[in-house]
C-alpha cells in the first residue's frame, strides 16, 4: 500500500459521515421554508424585473422558487456525495502490484464504500471537485435567497425583516438601525463556498499518477466548506424561522405604481375586444405614461375616450382586484410543496 491508499478512503469515509451532518441542516431549512411558502400562499407582493414593479406575484410563490431551487441543490449534493463514497486500496500507482483487488472490495465492503474503478495512485479528484461544486451550488441558493432579503428590507421598501433580539444592536452609531446582517453573512458565505469549488477545480489534473499539489488545498477546503455549509444552512433557518413579513407594507408598495402592475392585464382584456397586440399595447402604455400626480391607472382608463367603449368598469375591477394573479399560484405551490 501507499499512503494514499489509506488517506483518500479515509476521506472518503470522512465525507459519509460529514454529509449526514449536513442533512440535518437541509432538513431544518427545507422545513422553515415549506412553512413560509404555506403561510404565503396568498399574500400579494409586487414582483419585479430590473428593481421595477413587474405584475403582482405572492410571497409564498418567491418562497417557493427557492424552495424548489433548495431542493434540486440537495439532489446535486446527494449525487456529488455518492460519487464520493469510493475507496482505493490499489497500490502505489493503482496497479494492486502488491495486494490483490480482492483485499480492495472486502475492505471498502467493511467501510460501505465502492472501490475505484480505475485509479492512479489516488482517487481521481473530479470526484472532489463534483463535491466541492455541489456545496457551493448550495451556497449560491442561499445567497440568491440572502439578496431577495436584503432587497426587501431596505428602508424603501421594509417588506420584510430579520428577527432582532433583545439587547442586539444594529449600529454602534445610529440605535434606529436594524440591519440584515444575516444575510449579508450569508451572501459572503456563498464567496467562499464559491472560492472552494474553483480550488478544487485546480485539483484535478495532476501530474502523471499524481503529485502533492491537491493535498494542502484539500486540507483546508474540505473541513471549512463542510464547517461553514453547514453553518449557512442552520443560519438561513434560524433567520427564515424569526422573519417579519409585512403584508400590509406589500400591498401599500404595490399601489406605489398606481396599478400599473395590472397593465399586461388590460393589454389582453383589449386584444380580446379585437384590436392587434401593437394597438392595444400602445394604448396602455400612452394612458400609463400619462398618469397624473394622484390619478392610477384603473382611473384613468375609466375616463379614457378612446377607451371607454372597449372595457367596462367591471372587468376593470375584476383585472385590478390581483384574483387573475392568484388564479395559477396554489397550483404551482402545490407542485413545488410535492417536489414536482
Amino acid at each position: 500500500m501507499t499512503s494514499s491508499d489509506v488517506l483518500d478512503t479515509a476521506l472518503s469515509v470522512q465525507v459519509g459521515k460529514a454529509a449526514q451532518v449536513l442533512r440535518e441542516g437541509m432538513d431544518l431549512l427545507e422545513s422553515e421554508m415549506v412553512r413560509l411558502v404555506k403561510e404565503h400562499e396568498g399574500t400579494l407582493c409586487a414582483g419585479r424585473t430590473h428593481g421595477m414593479h413587474a405584475e403582482p406575484t405572492t410571497f409564498g410563490l418567491k418562497m417557493a422558487g427557492y424552495l424548489a431551487e433548495f431542493r434540486r441543490n440537495k439532489e446535486r449534493f446527494e449525487k456529488a456525495v455518492s460519487g464520493m463514497l469510493i475507496g482505493k486500496l490499489s497500490g502505489a500507482v493503482g496497479t494492486y502490484s502488491a495486494q490483490s483487488r480482492e483485499v480492495e472490495e472486502a475492505v471498502c465492503k467493511k467501510l460501505k464504500l465502492k472501490p475505484e474503478t480505475v485509479a492512479t495512485q489516488v482517487i481521481p479528484r473530479d470526484r472532489h471537485c463534483e463535491l466541492m461544486v455541489s456545496l457551493a451550488m448550495i451556497g449560491n441558493g442561499l445567497e440568491r435567497l440572502s439578496v431577495e432579503l436584503r432587497h426587501l428590507q431596505r428602508s424603501e421598501v421594509s417588506e420584510v425583516i430579520e428577527g432582532f433580539s433583545k439587547g442586539q444592536k444594529g449600529s454602534s452609531a445610529m440605535p434606529h438601525k436594524k440591519n440584515p446582517i444575516s444575510a449579508e453573512n450569508l451572501t459572503g458565505v456563498a464567496r467562499l463556498l464559491r472560492s472552494y469549488a474553483q480550488a478544487a477545480m485546480e485539483d484535478v489534473a495532476l501530474w502523471h499518477e499524481r503529485d502533492i499539489s491537491h493535498s494542502s488545498v484539500e486540507r483546508v477546503i474540505f473541513p471549512d466548506a463542510f464547517i461553514i455549509c453547514d453553518y449557512a444552512l442552520h443560519r438561513m433557518a434560524k433567520v427564515l424561522k424569526g422573519l417579519y413579513v409585512d403584508k400590509q407594507k406589500m400591498l401599500d408598495n404595490m399601489n406605489l405604481s398606481k396599478g400599473q402592475l395590472y397593465s399586461s392585464h388590460v393589454l389582453l382584456a383589449l386584444v380580446e375586444k379585437g384590436l392587434s397586440r401593437e394597438e392595444a399595447y400602445a394604448h396602455v402604455q400612452r394612458v400609463s405614461h400619462s398618469l397624473k400626480s394622484k390619478e392610477d391607472l384603473k382611473s384613468a382608463l375609466l375616463r379614457d375616450k378612446k377607451l371607454k367603449a372597449l372595457i367596462t368598469k367591471k372587468r376593470l375591477d375584476q383585472i385590478f382586484s390581483g384574483q387573475m394573479h392568484k388564479k395559477s399560484i396554489s397550483t404551482i405551490i402545490k407542485r413545488a410543496l410535492q417536489g414536482g
